[in-house]
């Protein structure tokens, strides 16, 4: 049990925000050459890391301009060892990348976080393979094995929860939450679903969630979506199913792009700002349990600041 255990955002009715589109923001907006999207990578030197915090910061003080809690996301979702090898990373040099991000969270944190503003230290985890695709098949025994090396190294360095972010299947997920479980870590699972509502391999999001609950005995704290535009998923969101209430968290696209078009782009799309966070209202007013909000692909902090004064109205 970590300190801030008692905090953690699915055992709190408080809204917490966290942070956007980490690297479609330092792609597009800071002109960054970022190879495989491994924004981990930055962590290698000082002036890398300064911008990472400089990044932080600014989601950081729209929580505490609101008074909301804070989830703060570390950059190692593409931080596992296939990725790392094919950045040139070690074992153990990649090992190391996973701790200085973790260490840079809590430096943040100890700065920053109120009575009113706790804050929330998240060991973020990838996809083995494209998060857009369900490409790399491994069973949920091989996904733990794969993955375990970087969640060990995240709970070394002190996390208070695991979230897996953009997976495209449930055998990944599962395979995720038995090895979170072996650390006794709690971990979030975070599906990206396509323009249909569905998983990259056409599963429906409500039996991905059911499937995962029933093989780790409801493992997951809670679940999220990531990386797809509400209109993607809100309709599947209507009722009143006890698997709606395991979702807590979104973090959405600015673009309602599908995953196809947006590969191909080489432009940014960021939508609207104001009309995401109208999206965002709506989707609380559906499923008021979700109280963890944030932005993915193509949002930045103007987005979750709109999303912040959008859904504080109503909280």
């Amino acid at each position: 049990m970590t300190k801030y255990a008692n905090l953690l955002s699915q055992m709190s009715d408080k809204l917490f925000l966290t942070d956007g589109g980490l690297e479609t923001t330092l792609v597009f907006h800071d002109g960054m050459d970022l190879p495989c999207f491994a924004a981990f990578d930055l962590l290698k030197d000082s002036a890398g890391t300064i911008r990472l915090r400089d990044y932080y910061q600014q989601y950081i003080d729209i929580a505490l301009e609101h008074g909301l809690g804070f989830v703060l996301e570390s950059v190692t979702w593409r931080a596992s060892s296939d990725w790392g090898k094919e950045l040139g990373y070690s074992e153990d040099t990649l090992s190391q990348a996973n701790i200085r991000s973790i260490e840079l969270l809590q430096q943040l944190r100890e700065q920053n976080q109120t009575d009113k503003s706790p804050m929330i230290i998240s060991g973020n985890l990838g996809p083995r393979g494209d998060g857009y695709a369900a490409d790399w098949l491994m069973s949920p025994d091989e996904t733990a094995e794969y993955h375990s090396p970087q969640i060990r190294s995240l709970v070394e360095a002190g996390v208070d929860q695991i979230a897996a972010f953009t997976l495209p299947t449930t055998d990944e997920a599962i395979g995720i939450v038995q090895a979170a479980q072996n650390t006794g870590i709690p971990p979030v699972i975070s599906f990206t679903v396509e323009t249909d509502g569905r998983l990259p391999d056409g599963q429906s999001l409500h039996s991905a969630i059911e499937a995962v609950d029933a093989a780790t005995n409801q493992g997951p704290a809670y679940y999220m979506i990531n990386c797809a535009h509400p209109s993607h998923f809100d309709s599947v969101l209507a009722g009143d199913k006890p698997w709606l209430k395991r979702i807590r968290g979104l973090r959405a696209n600015a673009s309602c792009k599908s995953h196809a078009e947006l590969d191909e782009s080489l432009t940014l799309d960021d939508g609207n700002p104001q009309e995401l966070a109208t999206q965002y209202k709506k989707i609380l007013n559906l499923l008021p349990n979700i109280n963890v909000l944030g932005g993915c692909c193509g949002t930045d902090h103007r987005h979750v600041a709109a999303i912040a004064q959008a859904c504080t109205v109503s909280v």
